[in-house]
């Protein structure tokens, strides 16, 4: 079955209602997860205001947070201090209030270079996920942006990072888009190592680059699914293509 064939579309009416449906769905998915859930967070713009949400009652009140851990899908090579990291915004957000503090797994950036943070954030998810991913998913739910050149976490098209298929984290020394910083990605088997993986799509500034994924081009996002689960793609009204249609 092709990637397209997988896909669910939901549309949301606005931003607001874009960050209700994605905590009812990471709540449903944590739900149903026997085990500590892992949940793996995006950066960007447009999941603060599902972060905020996520601090917020009822849902603050309605997440078993002792038995989630967090881990990020990327993060700039910045101090977590730095206005620039994804970590410090999902902490900020949500996390530092909400979440116990061993069970958020930040990507480390106080090391030499990208590749030894890399590298440690690698053996940071094995010692969760001992076996292949092939075997069974590494995480529970990712959470994904689409940019605007339709890169996902830090694997922009045309790199040696967006191609990587044995490494389950790569150091990113050019970023394809501002702030053009370093960055630390999981790659793209990591990503699709999921029982969800959901895009998280807002406003009239996307609705090209969504035309162009839903039309196949070869882009990260193209290649981005759930390789053993269900991928979505929840996108408020102005971000989706006047031909796109809600599925199943």
């Amino acid at each position: 079955m092709s990637a397209q064939a997988q896909r669910r579309i939901i549309i949301a009416q606005d931003a607001q209602a874009l960050a209700e449906t994605a905590a009812a769905r990471l709540f449903a998915r944590i739900e149903q997860t026997p085990h500590p859930a892992m949940i793996c967070l995006t950066g960007g713009t447009t999941p603060k205001p599902l972060y905020n949400l996520l601090a917020t009652p009822p849902w603050r009140a309605r997440i078993p947070w002792p038995r989630v851990h967090w881990f990020l899908s990327d993060d700039r090579f910045v101090p977590q201090d730095d206005e620039r990291s994804n970590a410090g915004m999902a902490r900020r957000a949500f996390l530092d209030a909400c979440a116990p503090p061993q069970n958020t797994h930040t990507i480390r950036t106080d090391v030499a270079t990208p590749d030894e943070a890399a590298r440690l954030y690698e053996l940071e998810l094995h010692a969760f996920h001992p076996m292949p991913l092939e075997s069974a998913p590494l995480f529970d739910f990712v959470l994904l942006g689409v940019g605007s050149d339709g890169h996902v976490a830090s694997l922009f098209p045309g790199t040696e990072g967006a191609a990587e298929t044995r490494r389950w984290a790569a150091g990113i020394a050019d970023a394809g888009l501002a702030p053009l910083v370093p960055r630390v990605s999981l790659t793209l088997p990591a990503l699709c190592a999921a029982r969800e993986l959901l895009f998280l799509v807002s406003g009239e500034g996307k609705r090209e680059i969504v035309g162009r994924v839903f039309a196949g081009d070869d882009l990260p996002a193209t290649r981005a699914h759930a390789a053993q689960g269900e991928t979505v793609w929840l996108l408020d009204r102005a971000a989706a293509p006047p031909n796109l249609k809600e599925t199943g």
